[in-house]
């Protein structure tokens, strides 16, 4: 069993908040998450998927009213979005009889969705997200790093008995999200079509989003290609990582980049089952930077700004987080070399943007200078870096726990 970090924050916020929104791409481990917190709790659980337990809730103030006492966890709550309107009355009465936290746990696969339908909820909720494995929760060691970098970080895949195995469960869940999921929320097009696109977003793994080069590509507009961007990026499954906003008196990029975010899918989408297969094939090098963006993403504090930085004169990074409290960025470069080698426009970029650290992440254990300022480092250790720097930084025996804590596997 891996303990998920976000454990802890999503007790804390229900201790402060009535409701908690807890969104994540399918198969994420949210129902998992959510009920083992409502095991130590009196509670009650709804999956509005299943018609039975949607008619429970048909009459929701008698519902709520009756379990008043109780921590309610509502599954794919996008099926009811008429529930929030009564999510706020039975909210507001439990905060005049004294039941002023605690009353919902709210799950959804799409964020954009569930914070729309939320709105009624502003002050009562707290949201929060759930992506797959991180390397801090499953990769103790570097077999496991790699592991995790082949397979992803979707529970079923990534604790499949062997490569073979997680690639076979990888395919049937591109094969069920395309005939089933992906209508549920209004695009109807022919599989082979929306699978074409996502292969391309993992064929580009880290390009610069070209929405009528992939329409032409398609033969769709290009309004219809950005719709269906947006879907994979409010469903978790596609990130747009946005260039870096600064009056710096530099032409910067505009468009975004653009990854397929767990891994594993990309991989699926390539082809891709064994560890020699990534390594020698065309994409590994976009892979590798995803993966680590992913992670340190996942692994930085609550109101990180993340984003890439580059230039028309060649000056780039992979990523610029913006750390809270802090008033200089981080600036990171990922390299899949044993021997990473700055260059030319990393530099470049280190001098426009005047970073309080920076650092090159490779697929390394040894941590060593590069430059004057500039550090080479594995990942697993500068996710640790990453998360203890924020206002409140976990202990360093909390964090050492959770870095250890995975499962130890066998690459097959």
């Amino acid at each position: 069993m891996i303990t998920r970090r976000l454990t802890s924050t999503v007790e804390a916020a229900l201790a402060r908040q009535p409701a908690v929104g807890l969104v994540g791409p399918r198969q994420a481990g949210k129902t998992t998450l959510a009920l083992a917190i409502a095991a130590g709790r009196d509670s009650v659980y709804l999956d509005l998927e299943n018609a039975r337990d949607r008619a429970q809730i048909a009459e929701p103030q008698e519902f709520l009213d009756f379990h008043r006492d109780r921590l309610v966890v509502l599954d794919e709550v996008r099926q009811a979005p008429e529930i929030f309107r009564e999510l706020r009355g039975a909210m507001d009465r439990g905060r005049r009889s004294g039941r002023r936290t605690g009353r919902c746990l709210l799950l959804g696969s799409a964020s954009a969705s569930l914070l729309r339908q939320s709105e009624s909820l502003a002050g009562r909720l707290a949201p929060l997200e759930l992506g797959p494995f991180d390397v801090l929760e499953a990769a103790p060691d570097g077999e496991a790093e790699r592991i995790l970098w082949l397979r992803g970080g979707l529970p079923e895949s990534f604790l499949a008995k062997d490569s073979a195995t997680s690639l076979e469960w990888r395919e049937d869940f591109l094969t069920s999200m395309l005939a089933r999921d992906l209508p549920q929320f209004g695009v109807f097009v022919a599989h082979e079509k929306m699978r074409r696109l996502w292969t391309m977003l993992a064929h580009r793994q880290g390009g610069l989003w070209n929405g009528a080069g992939i329409a032409a590509g398609l033969g769709m507009d290009t309004r219809t290609v950005n719709r269906y961007l947006d879907l994979l990026a409010d469903l978790l499954f596609a990130r747009r990582l946005p260039p870096y906003a600064a009056n710096l008196g530099k032409r910067l990029v505009k468009s975004p980049k653009v990854y397929v975010r767990d891994s594993g899918l990309a991989h699926a989408l390539l082809g891709i089952g064994e560890y020699p297969a990534l390594l020698g094939h065309p994409v590994v090098g976009g892979s590798w930077e995803g993966f680590v963006i992913e992670n340190l993403i996942a692994a930085a504090p609550r109101g990180t700004a993340a984003s890439f930085y580059r230039t028309s004169h060649g000056a780039e990074c992979d990523l610029v987080l913006e750390l809270p409290g802090r008033a200089r960025p981080w600036v990171i470069e990922a390299k899949r070399g044993a021997a990473p080698r700055l260059s030319r426009g990393f530099h470049s970029a280190a001098a426009d943007l005047a970073p309080e650290r920076a650092f090159v992440v490779y697929p390394g254990e040894t941590r060593f200078p590069l430059s004057r300022g500039v550090e080479a480092i594995g990942l697993r250790e500068l996710a640790v870096v990453v998360a203890r720097a924020g206002p409140n930084p976990p202990t360093r025996s909390a964090a050492d726990t959770t870095v250890g804590g995975g499962p130890r596997l066998t690459m097959v």
